[in-house]
């Protein structure tokens, strides 16, 4: 018996994406400005990824759990505090969050410096949540912490109530 060598040549050449520093959607949701880098069009939905920059005192969402998705955060610059449950993590630059499904985690800027962090979502259902989000500011309504959790539900995230929110101080 003779077996053809196997090869891991491609049979076409995969797209491959670039986005320069000027470059991808981005949108502001009240304090916090998000561009995206991958909204999952170039992954097959794998993953999506955004750069935040969070402003001086920007609350985060209310704490919450996704079901089908994981969220990464690495810290590019300033200072995120991440609540976990009931424990707080300030994360500052070079820092990388993991927040697998079904962990209770929010994050928030509590310092008095802006905050730079890239985003991950794996896959990423969860970068159409933020566009919704948009759509909330942009027609003039106030984007209160129910408007955010009615939001999240259609994305299989849901708030962790078992747990109270933390101060900012």
């Amino acid at each position: 018996m003779t077996s053809e060598p196997m090869t891991s040549e491609p049979t076409s050449d995969p797209a491959v994406s670039v986005v320069g520093p000027g470059d991808g959607e981005t949108i502001t949701l009240g304090t916090t400005r998000m561009r995206f880098l991958e909204d999952g069009s170039n992954t097959g939905r794998r993953l999506g990824m955004a750069e935040s920059v969070l402003a001086p005192h920007t609350p985060g969402p209310p704490q919450h759990r996704h079901a089908q998705h994981d969220e990464g955060f690495y810290i590019i610059s300033g200072t995120v505090r991440f609540t976990v449950g009931d424990k707080v993590h300030d994360a500052t630059a070079g820092t990388l969050v993991m927040v697998p499904p079904g962990a209770p985690h929010t994050f928030a800027n509590v310092t008095d410096h802006p905050a730079v962090m890239l985003s991950t979502f794996t896959p990423d259902l969860y970068v159409q949540y933020f566009r919704d989000l948009q759509d909330i500011f942009a027609s003039g309504r106030e984007l209160t912490p129910q408007a955010s959790i009615q939001t999240m539900s259609r994305y299989a995230t849901e708030p962790a109530t078992d747990f109270a929110q933390k101060p900012e101080g």
